[in-house]
């Protein structure tokens, strides 16, 4: 067990870490999963916190196979100050022991063989200092098993992160490092107290390979047999077998394979940054299949693809929330999930968005926008009213600062009408034909119901046209509970493999051709404070942590679909121009708002910053400094601003952003060469600050795709 002497033993991420970051070609060739004992596991889930009581509450996954029903690992604890600071020369330190109690919650059939889900009960008190949670499994202290809880007067440390896999065809060769080898190499002087998962953290996209029953009816070429095709128990059970098979190589060894043998990797980083790092949870798409809920209803309706949401949503349950669907208590009445009102279409189980506070004054809601999808629905009012309900109860409960809002797609991202038009036209009919019968583009169409391959992607996103009407309702009372509560809403989403910040803040008016003494100076406040700016909202765009990104002219279609938008009459949406630089610094970049390379993003409050000596030796920051958003220079931090001044134009000055006491700062973490294992990226940020005002009423005159009769429900 530790003691003071081995207490602050420092992680020596050199020794630790970098003999797990392999590269493709060394991933193991068969499947890694034992045939005994620990398969999967350990990997800590934050549930909620509870700051009326002071108790901090979590759970480990552990998974075990070929044990006996009373064959839980022993896990013992040891908990203590995070840091030596403060104790006096000769001081005894002073460490908290005890035993996380498991419950084997979850049993099931695998190759002839059980395996056992125990699931661990982390119940602590919060402190006045940062603590240490040091734990043992059977006696196997590993350095990675421990995890931070801050002081009670202290927001968490927040990763956000997606896409958390490859697409099976992906050449992964061209991958030597590991962003979860950046993270964990951080973890160790940052302290991250929760990772946020916003969607894809498994690509099951080899289902139509590797689960036998389902390659069989991707194969079916007959659309009526294809369609009319039952989904038996001995398919139900094929697919059970695919889903579990790959939560275990991936989440116990980071073990993956796609289509070809340059399509493998072991990412073996990830499962120890499920051991050391809190996770909370949300799910996209390809946490069960690529596009599901986003095809047309008479595919989603067939039986196949009922069977598939149902299976994978067991696993996810399973694996990411360490919740099984017959177990009451947890799957229905933990105080953590917002739940939806009626089952989901598709999958009938009601959605399960998460909330919790994620410090005194800040909290988080990842909104649950699979469980109820359909092809021209995300999530049904009737749940987003449940959700807003939650906030308004917890907000008037206990006040909070600022909200980070996790949406698996992006909502503040450029539009892509043209395509959406064109692959929806007569004009592919032919080409669609001629793919379906494998004449020509065999991948233009895909394998389900033989419609355009990118159409699913664009039919996701917020800005399609089926899903503009719900964007805009969201967008507006997001903006009447921010202001009314005083409340900054950050939001976090991911799946579009590139790295962006989108933008909604107070429009800048214009007054005919020329500016009004007025106007100008209405504009000049807008820039100068924005803490005072009660429609600024910054949607961070962290996309993705392991797959691909796309190629680099994307960035430039992008860059040139980011005109200023009109949201209402008083909002106006764009992108952040963040990325100025290329990731070496050398040289400047004409796509300042897009950046496809391999990414993932943390938000750590000023406070926190102030508090760690290595964050404040790279942001170099000081209270009431205005900074500008972009690259982070290693010996000077960001780029000052002593002041905003107002521009004419078709286009908006680029703002700086104050540092504020309650404020945060919001970085992407971009990888700064694929090619090389040291896994390094390069830092773009931005501070955002808290929110001063409030506003009982905000006007959302000339709202677009709502009837003009639309009202808008009080926060």
């Amino acid at each position: 067990m530790f003691t003071a002497a081995n207490w602050f033993e420092p992680w020596n991420t050199q020794k630790l870490y970098q003999d797990k970051v392999k590269v493709a070609t060394t991933c193991a060739p068969n499947s890694p999963i034992k045939e005994a004992g620990v398969v999967c596991g350990p990997i800590v889930r934050l549930r909620f916190v509870d700051y009326e009581s002071g108790l901090y509450h979590a759970s480990i996954l552990i998974i075990t196979r070929n044990g006996s029903r009373e064959g839980a690992p022993r896990v013992e604890y040891v908990t203590g100050p995070a840091f030596a600071t403060g104790l006096r020369e000769g001081q005894e330190l002073s460490l908290d022991h005890g035993e996380f109690e498991p419950t084997m919650f979850h049993t099931e059939k695998f190759d002839r063989s059980d395996v056992q889900f125990f699931r661990y009960t982390v119940t602590l008190p919060l402190t006045d200092y940062e603590q240490m949670v040091r734990y043992v499994i059977n006696g196997d202290a590993e350095l990675h098993y421990r995890f931070f809880i801050p002081s009670a007067d202290v927001n968490f440390n927040v990763i956000a992160y997606s896409c958390n896999g490859f697409t099976v065809s992906t050449d992964t060769t061209s991958f030597r490092g590991s962003m979860w080898y950046d993270i964990l190499t951080k973890h160790s002087g940052v302290h991250y107290n929760v990772m946020l998962g916003g969607g894809d953290q498994i690509y099951s996209d080899g289902i139509s390979l590797f689960c036998e029953k389902v390659k069989e009816w991707v194969e079916t070429k007959d659309p009526t047999k294809k369609y009319r095709m039952k989904a038996d128990e001995a398919f139900k059970e094929n697919l059970n077998h695919f889903y579990l098979k790959e939560y275990l190589e991936w989440y116990g060894y980071g073990h993956w394979k796609g289509s070809t043998d340059k399509s493998k990797t072991t990412q073996a980083c990830f499962p120890l940054a499920l051991a050391t790092i809190p996770s909370i949870n949300i799910w996209d798409d390809h946490d069960t299949i690529d596009g599901w809920g986003s095809y047309s209803d008479s595919l989603m309706n067939t039986e196949v693809f009922n069977a598939i949401g149902n299976s994978s949503y067991i696993y996810y349950m399973l694996f990411q929330h360490h919740v099984a669907l017959n177990e009451k208590e947890a799957y229905l009445d933990d105080r953590m999930w917002v739940l939806g009102k009626n089952p989901g279409p598709f999958i009938p189980e009601l959605a399960h968005s998460v909330f919790t506070r994620v410090g005194p004054t800040m909290a988080m809601l990842g909104l649950d926008c699979r469980t109820e999808r359909k092809v021209k629905t995300i999530m049904t009012r009737e749940s987003y009213e449940l959700a807003f309900e939650r906030l308004v109860k917890e907000v008037k409960r206990q006040k909070f600062d600022h909200l980070l809002l996790m949406l698996g797609v992006p909502i503040a991202y450029p539009r892509m009408v043209l395509l959406e038009w064109l692959f929806t036209s007569r004009i592919l009919y032919p080409l669609k034909f001629l793919s379906r019968k494998g004449i020509i583009a065999p991948g233009f169409v895909n394998e389900f119901n033989g419609e355009v391959e990118l159409l699913d992607d664009l039919d996701d996103h917020w800005c399609a046209r089926h899903h503009k009407r719900e964007r805009n309702w969201l967008l507006a009372r997001l903006q009447d509970f921010g202001a009314k509560y005083g409340v900054r809403i950050t939001i976090l989403s991911g799946d579009v493999h590139l790295a962006s910040m989108g933008r909604f803040r107070s429009k800048q008016h214009k007054h005919h051709l020329l500016q009004s003494s007025e106007t100008e100076k209405a504009n000049a406040e807008v820039d100068k404070e924005p803490e005072n700016d009660e429609r600024l909202m910054i949607n961070v765009i962290s996309s993705a942590v392991t797959n691909a990104p796309p190629p680099a002219a994307v960035a430039k279609v992008l860059q040139k679909r980011t005109p200023i938008h009109h949201f209402d009459r008083e909002t106006d949406e764009d992108a952040v121009p963040l990325f100025n630089y290329e990731t070496t610094g050398d040289h400047h970049r004409s796509q300042t708002c897009f950046l496809p390379h391999r990414n993932w993003s943390d938000i750590i409050p000023v406070k926190n910053v102030l508090a760690n000596d290595s964050l404040n030796d790279i942001f170099h920051l000081k209270l009431g400094d205005r900074l500008e958003p972009g690259m982070v220079q290693k010996d000077t931090g960001l780029q000052i601003k002593e002041e905003v001044k107002s521009r004419a134009g078709r286009t908006h000055p680029n703002p700086s952003y104050p540092v504020t006491k309650k404020g945060v700062m919001a970085t992407i973490h971009v990888e700064t060469d694929s090619t090389n294992m040291d896994s390094k990226t390069t830092a773009y940020s931005m501070p955002i600050p808290e929110l001063c005002i409030t506003k009982e009423k905000l006007s959302h005159a000339g709202l677009k795709h709502l009837a003009e009769n639309t009202s808008m429900p009080s926060g």
